[in-house]
């Protein structure tokens, strides 16, 4: 399918949602990264932008971008409201024509899941090729399919943590995974509703 459906699936997507004034970070990002100290952070997916503010708010420098022109132009609306502007830059992108310049401490990819084509694999190693030594890869997955989710395929693959390392291909001398498991937890969906789901984690950092 085009960049045109793509596009269009996403900005009808977050339209079809209520703006959100507050919107919560992902539990394994505030789990996972409380502890680090704050630099240059990508958000690749921000989609309502829960993770960018919660990380601006903490002192980090966030590049935050989205297919979806509904929810960049939303959170640079939250960014300004909140004072965010000067550390939060919000950018469009096409994961499959482009990725943001720039060298980053954080690269955080929660739930980076489309119906259209994308290599992720690819992405995801640019993503670990923009950290600076020391700097991490955070990669939150989908291991189970939520009653809110937008991909209802009762036989779609959930990739493993494992899998998705063995995806990226990293030299093992310069990249050292800290971090596969699959936690469950209780989540809340746009809507209200709660239920267990499972989250296919991977954190890798970069050593040279």
């Amino acid at each position: 399918m085009s960049t045109t459906d793509a596009v269009a699936f996403w900005d009808d997507l977050y339209a079809a949602r209520p703006a959100a004034t507050d919107p919560r970070p992902n539990a394994r990002l505030t789990e996972i990264v409380t502890d680090l100290p704050p630099g240059d952070a990508l958000d690749l997916g921000c989609g309502t932008g829960g993770d960018a503010l919660w990380l601006a708010r903490r002192g980090w420098r966030v590049t935050a971008i989205d297919i979806s022109a509904v929810a960049v132009e939303r959170l640079a609306g939250l960014a300004r409201s909140g004072g965010l502007e000067k550390v939060i830059t919000a950018e469009r992108h096409d994961l499959r024509a482009s990725f943001p310049q720039g060298r980053f401490d954080l690269v955080c990819a929660h739930y980076l899941h489309t119906p259209f084509d994308l290599d992720r694999a690819a992405v995801l190693r640019s993503a670990a090729h923009a950290l600076r030594p020391d700097g991490r890869l955070l990669v939150v997955d989908h291991g189970s399919t939520a009653p809110w989710s937008w991909n209802r395929d009762p036989d779609a693959h959930h990739p493993t943590p494992q899998e998705v390392a063995a995806g990226i291909d990293l030299d093992p001398a310069a990249w050292t995974v800290e971090r596969v498991d699959a936690p469950r937890r209780i989540a809340t969906g746009p809507d209200g509703r709660t239920a267990e789901v499972i989250d296919h984690v991977l954190l890798v950092r970069r050593t040279a």
